[in-house]
């Protein structure tokens, strides 16, 4: 799976892009811990952030990852 970071995710994260292998039964709660077990400040921004699951928004965080390809990591963002 593709994760992709945005914007404050992708500073966070030090990086716009993770590729990782998670169980097909995995969450997207257990895909979120898993990505910031090792760092708190990425840690904090994936909290609040907005996440899509192959485009779709995840509305429950217990949303089984299945098949999917890439999971989106959009922080808060303020402009206009």
């Amino acid at each position: 799976m593709e994760v992709r970071f945005y914007a404050g995710a992708a500073a966070a994260a030090g990086t716009a892009t993770r590729t990782l292998d998670p169980a097909p039964d995995a969450t997207v709660a257990e895909v979120v811990a898993r990505l910031g077990a090792d760092d708190e400040r990425l840690a904090r921004v994936l909290a609040v952030s907005c996440l899509l699951l192959d485009g779709t928004r995840v509305g429950d965080p217990a949303t089984a990852v299945g098949a999917a390809t890439r999971l989106e990591v959009l922080p808060p963002f303020a402009g206009g």
